[in-house]
């Protein structure tokens, strides 16, 4: 048995430590001349003439160097996403301690990687049933009291949200849910964020969102799940993901985009300090406003005091009585004249009537005979033996002819 007091004298350097570990990667077989497949992101294509990138795939990634890379003739052109295949071996980078890939070909299998791909679909899925659609955006609110935010509880993001929204408004209230927000996980956590944060009333909006990073980094707001969490949200959704040049699925159901949480915080919290110089300002102006009315209706009232007629206002009232009679006695007279008129005519139309009366007739001494009802106008009309009525003014008699 080896005396376990020799491993007092085995003390290294991290930098000694790391140089053998890189000798014992070097010195396998199996970690030298073999193929990898993945997607790449992080892609950096140096002037020194060296290319450095992540190869990942759905569960791990891993980084990659290709000295000299146009000696080897890899592609000048890689985008995140591609899909390659490259040919290299393990090594180890001593300064950092970090294991990466070293390169020697590369070749594209690819235009998009598989996760792109997936991404295309879900979109296009989405933009047909009308998701994207600004009709469907809920109204996020101008002024809010409480604000939400689904976020890691750890890092620069959430300070710098609270931090902005403080400034710009001292009073305004943060409600935090933390999350993962990379990784494995992290989809469940916002989704459940989104969810708990829902049920809290006080709540106005609720910013979803984390800092930058690669691109594996930000995934979670690309998965179809999250996406659904903002959808269904009774509550206003600000994704607030990444740097201002990064899009996720996220960004695109979400009621409003934010180009970073910071901006979020600035969209949502209006300065204070602003708001109250334009009320101020607002207030001296509608002041103004009301003071120049004032003086303009002391200025009508003025100019109708010196008016003629509200000056005699009393003399006015007592002319327009005097006309007022004057035209009655004027009407009387007229309405007078035209009843007698109206009577004169009545009386000659009486008079002319009465002329052809059958009984005023008869008072002149005229008769009317008459046989069986009928008046007797010819003499041709009787025969002797009839019997006649004979009228007179004031009664009739019966007669019966004899020849």
């Amino acid at each position: 048995m080896k005396n376990r007091g020799i491993m007092k004298d085995r003390i290294y350097t991290v930098y000694e430590l790391n140089s053998m570990v890189k000798e014992y990667l070097d010195d396998i077989p199996v970690f030298k001349d073999f193929f990898l497949t993945g997607e790449v992101s992080n892609i950096t294509y140096y002037k020194s003439g060296h290319l450095y990138f992540t190869l990942k795939d759905e569960k791990a990634s891993v980084k990659c160097v290709a000295f000299y890379y146009k000696l080897k003739k890899i592609p000048e052109d890689l985008k995140e996403g591609d899909s390659v295949k490259i040919f290299g071996q393990v090594t180890l980078y001593e300064v950092t301690g970090t294991y990466q890939i070293l390169v020697s070909h590369l070749q594209k299998e690819q235009n998009l990687g598989k996760l792109f791909e997936e991404l295309e679909k879900i979109k296009k899925e989405f933009q047909a049933k009308g998701y994207f659609d600004e009709e469907r955006k809920k109204i996020v609110p101008k002024y809010s009291k409480t604000i939400g935010v689904v976020t890691s509880i750890t890092g620069a993001v959430i300070k710098d949200i609270i931090n902005t929204g403080k400034k710009r408004n001292p009073s305004i209230n943060f409600i935090i849910y933390p999350a993962k927000v990379q990784g494995e996980g992290s989809i469940n956590d916002i989704v459940e964020g989104i969810k708990v944060l829902n049920k809290i009333e006080e709540i106005d909006v609720i910013i979803v969102g984390r800092g930058g990073g690669s691109i594996e980094d930000l995934w979670s707001f690309n998965s179809k799940e999250v996406a659904y969490a903002i959808l269904d949200s009774k509550k206003p959704i600000v994704s607030a993901v990444g740097h201002e040049t990064d899009f996720l699925l996220s960004d695109f159901v979400a009621d409003m985009r934010a180009s970073t949480p910071t901006h979020a915080s600035e969209l949502l919290i209006p300065n204070k300090a602003k708001l109250n110089e334009e009320l101020q300002y607002k207030a001296e102006k509608i002041n103004r406003i009301l003071q120049s009315k004032i003086e303009k209706n002391k200025n009508n009232l003025e100019l109708r005091k010196n008016n003629y007629y509200i000056k005699n206002f009393i003399n006015f009232i007592e002319e327009k009585n005097r006309t007022l009679i004057d035209l009655e006695e004027k009407l009387k007279m007229l309405v007078d004249k035209h009843l007698k008129e109206k009577n004169h005519i009545l009386q000659l139309k009486k008079e002319k009537l009465s002329g052809v009366n059958p009984k005023e007739v008869l008072k002149r001494g005229y008769t009317i005979t008459v046989k069986n009802g009928k008046v007797i106008k010819d003499k041709n009309e009787v025969q002797s033996g009839e019997v006649l009525e004979t009228h007179f003014y004031n009664g009739k008699i019966e007669s019966i002819v004899k020849e």
